[in-house]
């Protein structure tokens, strides 16, 4: 069993570093657009289709192709992502719009999954290590990335705010399944307290 947390920081870095990260996110705009229009132009386009022609789209446009080819394919999954929920929408006969994808003129994030990125030895700064220019930012927040292994770091975003530069992590826990053997005894609580209680077997947990 498993589940996903998104931890944020706020980035700390250069204004170019900060001009850089706008780059990214036209660029990752752009794709989800240009997707958007082959999936209207042709007929049966898939989700495999729209991360094919990121390829064809990087070898056409220098600026596409500085853009780290996971944080293409994460651009292209955003377009999918609008076209799945109007075919889902039509499916189940939603009544009024449909929520027929639309071209968007701003973005305002940019995604990398598995590559394009690294975190610093104390995982306290990250480098993006694609072709646009942003390099290594500082990580300034309160949680502690220490706490969870590499490649349990599904996503990394890049969001522009209107107070500044802010980091995402999508983050994928998996909780153990506890085995445990039935004792068939029953348990009796007193709750009289609001902050504490004893189990009929005298057991009473320590304020926290």
């Amino acid at each position: 069993m498993s589940s996903t947390t998104i931890l944020e920081f706020k980035v700390k870095g250069k204004k170019e570093q900060f001009v850089a990260i706008e780059e990214a996110i036209r660029t990752a705009l752009f794709i989800r657009n240009k997707c958007l229009r082959l999936w209207m132009d042709g007929k049966n386009i898939s989700q495999y289709d729209l991360n094919k022609y990121c390829k064809v789209l990087a070898a056409e446009y220098k600026f596409a192709d500085e853009l780290n080819s996971m944080a293409r394919q994460a651009a292209a999954e955003r377009a999918w992502s609008a076209i799945k929920r109007f075919f889902d929408n039509c499916k189940a006969k939603v009544p009024g719009k449909k929520g027929y994808p639309q071209f968007r003129k701003h973005g305002r994030s940019v995604e990398y999954k598995t590559s394009g990125w690294k975190l610093s030895e104390n995982r306290k700064a990250i480098t993006i290590t694609d072709k646009k220019g942003i390099g290594k930012l500082k990580l300034i927040g309160t949680y502690d990335l220490n706490y969870y292994q590499i490649d349990q770091i599904k996503r990394v975003r890049l969001v522009k705010r209107a107070d500044g530069y802010y980091c995402q992590f999508v983050i994928q826990i998996d909780a153990p399944l506890l085995d445990s053997e039935p004792t068939n005894r029953a348990l009796g609580l007193d709750v009289g307290l609001a902050a504490f209680y004893t189990d009929s077997t005298g057991y009473a947990p320590s304020e926290s």
